[in-house]
């Protein structure tokens, strides 16, 4: 199955790291997905986040105001 992944931040330097560790983990384990980074504070708001970053994985907020680690956001696309 093909997850969809976005990457909610504004470019902060955290929303870059969960950048990273996403693409890291995702080709690390070659998981079929699709990584989009969504900047415009507006469609952040619409998923109700109040802190970034935040990752949505299928449409559902998964992980919001911190960077997981790589097992962490391993476990959550298995």
């Amino acid at each position: 199955m093909k997850h969809s992944i976005q990457i909610l931040g504004t470019g902060c330097p955290k929303c870059q790291k969960l950048t990273n560790v996403v693409k890291d983990v995702v080709d690390q384990n070659q998981i079929d997905a699709t990584i989009e980074k969504v900047e415009d504070i507006a469609e952040i708001m619409k998923f109700n986040v109040m802190m970034t970053p935040a990752l949505v994985v299928d449409g559902n907020v998964v992980l919001k105001g911190r960077v997981p680690s790589n097992e962490e956001v391993l476990a959550t696309l298995q």
